[in-house]
């Protein structure tokens, strides 16, 4: 069934959300408290349970107090107390201690969990409202708009559906319809090279010297990641660019590239591996009319620091305060522009340029030049007030700061 636009048309939501992860998972939530009437399209027939971020930094727990989950998502995760850069094998190291944080926050650490957990609570809790609806199997292949509603087409078993609302919200991911639709495109630039996730329950921390559970570790020639969730390490290996991809996924070649951190004569269990290309791409705008965008589809980064999902949930608590302000007290569709005016430059600045610095740390090979990285990381680590003002920064705290004193 299609629906013409227009003011005789009945609205199906206030609000439409597109994308079933936890950046759309959340502000459906957020919308739904806040008494909106809110329906959340995914392409997908259930959550996504593949290998996606798995760092929560402190203000994003915080955040998520007002939905009261945060005590249930740390229950699934694992708390990490620092973070380091490491030099392997040597083990000599650069230790990060929250610790130093906690005057600042109550969630002085990093939480190691993967995303579908939180995914999963905020489905459940999205169940236990009225006013919210998800709809499973509802690819969007074009979204319109007006002066006075938007309008959603969905692919159905029976043809094309149509849905109407008064605003959309794009959080479907950096290939999603929604900005497509909105003629927003993503600029920016694709790094070279592909990274590699492999996930193993092999105990690195029973081999390697006190390592962290969150750990950057240059190898001679190379450099690894080691993220530890409940149950399994994450291992994310980057791959030499004179070797074919195809032929560094082989189950022989990810063997190979494990035996090189620790050498395991049983060999190791490798449950998932996932490759996947980094950009450095954000939006010129946040919307387009009553099109917004949120997370992914509006910027996407290197996952070095872990700050992508924090930011597209930082996001859905920015818009999900101006689309209350707009739908339950009267202000005005220009409201949406104090959302851009603050999470846009955040997101450049403080998401993607960081995230950049840090990859471009990591993918450093010269060894002259990572002693002075080293040195210099070792001499603020031995600095408590440095390394706070550090963390503050690396842990999202500054952004989010700078984004609340925008108006």
């Amino acid at each position: 069934m299609t629906v013409a636009m227009g003011a005789g048309s009945a609205k199906h939501a206030e609000v439409i959300v597109v994308g079933g992860g936890p950046v759309g998972l959340c502000l459906t939530n957020l919308l739904g408290e806040a008494g909106i009437d809110t329906m959340l399209l995914e392409a997908g027939t259930v959550t996504a349970t593949d290998l996606r971020a798995s760092t929560f930094h402190p203000p994003t727990l915080e955040m998520l107090e007002r939905l009261g989950l945060t005590d249930a998502l740390i229950a699934k995760g694992m708390i990490c107390p620092t973070w380091q850069l490491r030099w392997h094998p040597s083990g000599e190291r650069a230790v990060f201690d929250m610790s130093v944080l906690a005057d600042e926050t109550r969630y002085p650490y990093r939480l190691q969990c993967e995303q579908w957990k939180l995914s999963n609570l905020l489905t459940g809790q999205a169940g236990k409202r009225g006013n919210v609806s998800i709809r499973y199997s509802s690819p969007v292949v074009a979204v319109r708009q007006d002066d006075q509603s938007a309008e959603v087409d969905i692919e159905t078993e029976s043809g094309i559906e149509t849905l109407r609302a008064s605003y959309v919200v794009g959080c479907d991911g950096v290939r999603g319809s929604v900005r497509k639709s909105a003629g927003l495109k993503l600029e920016g630039s694709t790094y070279p090279g592909t990274t590699i996730i492999a996930t193993t329950p092999f105990p690195f921390h029973e081999h390697l010297e006190d390592i962290s559970v969150v750990s950057y570790c240059w190898s001679p020639g190379s450099h690894f990641s080691l993220l530890r969730v409940p149950a399994v390490w994450r291992v994310g290996l980057f791959p030499r660019e004179n070797v074919p991809l195809e032929d560094q996924l082989t189950p022989e070649a990810i063997e190979a590239s494990l035996q090189e951190i620790v050498p395991n004569p049983k060999g190791y269990e490798v449950i998932e591996k996932r490759s996947y290309v980094v950009h450095m791409r954000i939006v010129p705008h946040y919307r387009n009319g009553r099109i917004v965008l949120a997370g992914d589809a509006a910027h996407i980064n290197s996952p070095s620091g872990g700050m992508g999902l924090n930011g597209g949930l930082h996001d859905a608590f920015s818009l999900a305060e101006q689309l209350t302000a707009i739908l339950k007290d009267g202000a005005p569709i220009e409201r949406l522009d104090l959302y851009e005016r603050r999470r846009r430059p955040v997101a450049y600045d403080e998401i993607l340029m960081q995230s950049d610095r840090n990859r471009s740390r990591m993918r450093e090979t010269d060894p002259v030049k990572r002693r002075e990285i080293m040195d210099d990381m070792k001499a603020i680590t031995g600095d408590r007030a440095r390394m706070k003002a550090y963390l503050l920064k690396s842990s999202m705290f500054e952004g989010v700061r700078r984004a609340a004193a925008i108006d």
